[in-house]
């Protein structure tokens, strides 16, 4: 296979690729990563893969149909699947215009792409070819403490500009299948964590403002419920998907894990207070801040994720406990790459070239 994978370089995107050319056994003969490596896209995420021979790096954008068509054609594509995406909702509540752009007209232009690519296929190619979409839970708005857990036939009722631009990607992918019978598969995950996130999102930025003794903001009250996905169980329920999937068929992938917000910025604490502990001795808890929360703050998510175990046995490996400390181990093992990162974004918010 040839796979086309859009917006490798941020954090799953960058998880995904490294998991499929190193494991053993992943069949793939190319992997052609697309990424215009805007502020959360980072090229030293896969810089140690820069050897492999299968691996080929474009700096471009999804929106670029000139430059996306000549890829597909160019390095005989099978598959493609698309992680770019604006993903941050602060962002997204401030300035939502860019969200459009990226989400919802890139992801359009990626599929007319690739509905015009897939046309022009022979088979067995042609009903060999899969256009995997990868979303988000916040899809489906809010649940209430006790509700069930999103499945797939959850209505639509997203609640920030980024969750209504997802959502229209959704719908586009879609009506690209039910209209042109493009092959395409949607996955829904609940909140990713592991290596490489990006430091702005809440487990790297607790686990990094932690050590350098700055405040720990909990929005609210801290009582957001979350449903937990540690970033490589996610990236194997893709690739199961991929090769597994019904075409035109969603799967919610889900960590099983639902977590308060201020429960999990304690348990960082606690295990930087074993691993890392303060000169003072004193607990990293003591640098909790309670700010005022976000603007329509969603109370709670979770995802049911039956549909995925019961046709392909998919479960998540991690429990939040093995996986919060595998990544808490990561950050204290790769402070060098978040200071790199950190610096970066403060020069570009100065309006420094980088």
């Amino acid at each position: 296979m040839n796979l086309l994978v859009t917006g490798g370089c941020g954090f799953i995107g960058s998880n995904f690729i490294r998991q499929r050319l190193t494991e053993k056994g992943s069949a793939l003969t190319k992997l052609v990563n697309l990424d215009a490596l805007t502020y959360a896209g980072n090229p030293a995420n896969l810089a140690d893969l820069a050897g492999d021979r299968r691996y080929v790096f474009v700096h471009g954008d999804i929106g670029d149909t000139a430059l996306v068509a000549r890829l597909l054609a160019e390095h005989a594509i099978g598959a493609v699947v698309n992680f770019a995406a604006e993903s941050h909702v602060d962002r997204s509540i401030d300035s939502p215009e860019p969200f459009i752009q990226t989400n919802v007209t890139g992801t359009l232009r990626l599929l007319n792409c690739a509905k015009q690519h897939w046309s022009k296929l022979a088979e067995p190619k042609k009903s060999a070819f899969r256009f995997l979409h990868v979303s988000t839970d916040e899809v489906y708005g809010s649940l209430a403490p006790g509700a069930p857990a999103f499945t797939e036939e959850h209505n639509f009722e997203p609640n920030s500009p980024y969750a209504a631009s997802k959502a229209a990607s959704d719908h586009l992918v879609r009506a690209y299948q039910h209209t042109y019978g493009l092959p395409t598969l949607t996955t829904n995950c609940s909140n990713n964590y592991g290596p490489y996130h990006f430091p702005e999102k809440l487990i790297p930025l607790v686990i990094l403002n932690a050590l350098e003794g700055k405040p720990l903001p909990v929005y609210g009250d801290g009582m957001q419920v979350r449903d937990w996905l540690y970033v490589k169980d996610h990236t194997a329920a893709i690739w199961l998907v991929l090769h597994q999937g019904h075409t035109g068929e969603t799967y919610n992938i889900g960590g099983l894990n639902e977590q308060p917000n201020i429960a999990i910025v304690r348990m960082i604490c606690e295990l930087l207070d074993r691993k890392s502990p303060r000169t003072d001795g004193r607990s990293y808890a003591g640098q909790i801040t309670h700010v005022t929360d976000r603007p329509g703050h969603d109370r709670r998510y979770a995802i049911d994720c039956t549909k995925i175990n019961r046709e392909f046995g998919w479960k998540p490996v991690e429990s939040f406990a093995t996986g919060i400390e595998k990544t808490v181990d990561w950050y204290l093992q790769n402070r060098a790459w978040a200071a790199e990162l950190t610096a970066k974004y403060a020069r570009q918010r100065l309006g420094v070239k980088v």
